[in-house]
């Protein structure tokens, strides 16, 4: 994967189970969406998956 890759990411709250559909970029084996925190206020229990463009 080359650096600074623009990838697709899929994050589903395990408490609400609100999906979220985000582009991201992904450099150094780190993801980077900018995504926070769920509107139920969950801010670590997620389902998160990835897919390249």
């Amino acid at each position: 994967m080359a650096a600074n890759e623009r990838i697709k990411v899929t994050i589903r709250c395990k408490r609400c189970g609100d999906r979220f559909v985000l582009k991201g970029r992904q450099d150094k084996g780190r993801i980077d969406t900018g995504f926070k925190q769920c509107v139920c206020s969950n801010e670590k229990d997620f389902i998160i998956e990835t897919k390249c463009f």
